[in-house]
């Protein structure tokens, strides 16, 4: 296994994530991508939660936790300077605490709303703006980016979270007054580094040419 082995979903949000540290880093994969409907029993094997994405090392080790995917490639090299600052890690960690967490949850509830129906699709659409999209517009009116003046790994983390609730309801998002996030959004969606990371795979099967990402 000359290559770590990232088992990937292109539009999966914490994969997204993983595979942009990892570019980021210079960090080459034998990509896998998953069809979610078949995942292959070597993912399953790999890691009990049996979701996207999972990096196997060479020496066998697993890393199965996108956020810990990421502090391990920009471990490896950080060429940009990702990894915040002492002063910064509170803030960092804060964020993605609350996007891990209960903004993921309203996120989910937001995006299937019809699965959901104690409450309307808009009471979930501005809860999670009440948690994370009105905080992020306080940061982003007065820093380029959420730790400060360079990206960072909470702004990577939390970057394809943000994009995905922007695309449950695209014509609301363009007209609602979070200019800043937006601005931000889209600056990091016309990047060369999401372009690379997006890229399509048919889904990986046994004994087909590895695929080096």
């Amino acid at each position: 296994m000359p290559f770590p082995v990232l088992y990937s979903f292109r539009r999966c949000p914490y994969a997204m994530r993983a595979r942009l540290a990892l570019k980021y880093a210079g960090i080459s994969v034998e990509l896998r991508e998953v069809a979610l409907r078949s995942k292959p029993t070597e993912l399953m094997a790999l890691s009990p939660k049996a979701t996207v994405p999972v990096l196997q090392l060479p020496d066998g080790a697993i890393i199965d936790q996108s956020i810990d995917i990421m502090r391990w490639a920009l471990a490896q090299q950080d060429p940009e300077g990702w990894l915040p600052a002492p002063e910064s890690v509170e803030a960092a960690e804060q964020l993605i605490a609350v996007n891990d967490g209960p903004f993921k949850a309203m996120l989910d509830r937001y995006k299937y709303a019809g699965r959901h129906p104690e409450q309307p699709a808009e009471t979930y659409r501005d809860n999670g703006v009440a948690l994370l999209i009105a905080p992020l517009e306080a940061r982003l009116q007065q820093t380029t980016f959420l730790l400060g003046a360079r990206m960072s790994l909470a702004d990577m983390a939390l970057f394809p979270f943000v994009r995905q609730f922007a695309q449950v309801d695209p014509a609301w998002f363009s007209a609602s007054p979070y200019h800043a996030v937006r601005a931000w959004m889209n600056g990091l969606l016309e990047s060369s580094l999401f372009d690379a990371v997006m890229e399509k795979f048919t889904p990986w099967q046994p004994g087909q040419p590895a695929i080096v990402f």
